[in-house]
């Protein structure tokens, strides 16, 4: 009986392995292959924000909003903040508006080159390519975090918004949980996201804002 406990207990590991060590044993070009896969799929996607930008240039000076975030294909996109100020980012596919209540302005401008350039919309949209558009690189040990997988990304061409980007990522789902972008001046936006819902698409009307009456709208 005592065997019997024993090859039992051996083959229950055995059997185990794989699905404890999978995750545990993919490389960084394995994991991005798994983001791309995982936004590729997802056509809109919701989630609560904490954001932490870090300004070299001005003393290392912090600034820190939260709220929620949708981006939703092809085009949509919206960033509420509630803290400390309210703000409203939105795009409709052809304008994208940015509001700002303290200022009581709303400026407009083209979409098309703003999300372009929006590496947070291009990721979550599965817009290119990550392992053609980043060098994927693994993180220190101290970066990991537990029940997260980690890589760095590094722009292959010279992008005016990233030198570098951490990414952290779900080890179930591979669904975005933290991400980390460092500027060329050194500068960090720490976007952490929570209770992320996908694939459950919001109505166009929601990708339009109307400013309060008294707004000046600024049109670049």
């Amino acid at each position: 009986m005592k065997k019997f406990k024993i090859i039992f207990l051996c083959s229950l590991l055995c059997l185990l392995y794989p699905v404890i060590g999978e995750c545990n044993f993919l490389t960084p070009v394995q994991i991005a292959e798994k983001i791309q896969e995982t936004y590729e799929k997802t056509t809109a996607f919701k989630a609560e924000f904490q954001q932490t930008s870090t300004v070299s240039n001005m003393g290392n000076r912090q600034r820190k909003g939260s709220g929620t975030m949708v981006i939703q294909k092809p085009g949509l996109l919206r960033w509420d903040y509630t803290a400390p100020d309210k703000q409203v980012l939105v795009s409709d596919g052809a304008m994208f508006s940015l509001y700002f209540a303290s200022e009581k302005q709303m400026i407009i401008t083209p979409a098309k080159e703003y999300l372009r350039e929006d590496v947070t919309y291009n990721f979550f949209a599965g817009k290119g390519n990550l392992l053609d558009d980043f060098e994927v690189v693994a993180v220190s040990p101290e970066e990991e975090k537990r029940g997260c997988l980690a890589i760095r990304l590094i722009p292959k061409k010279t992008h005016a918004q990233v030198e570098t980007m951490n990414v952290w990522v779900d080890e179930k789902t591979f669904l975005v949980t933290h991400l980390e972008i460092i500027d060329h001046l050194g500068s960090v936006t720490d976007l952490k996201l929570f209770n992320t819902v996908v694939n459950h698409p919001m109505p166009e009307s929601f990708f339009h804002f109307s400013p309060p009456e008294g707004t000046e709208i600024i049109e670049q």
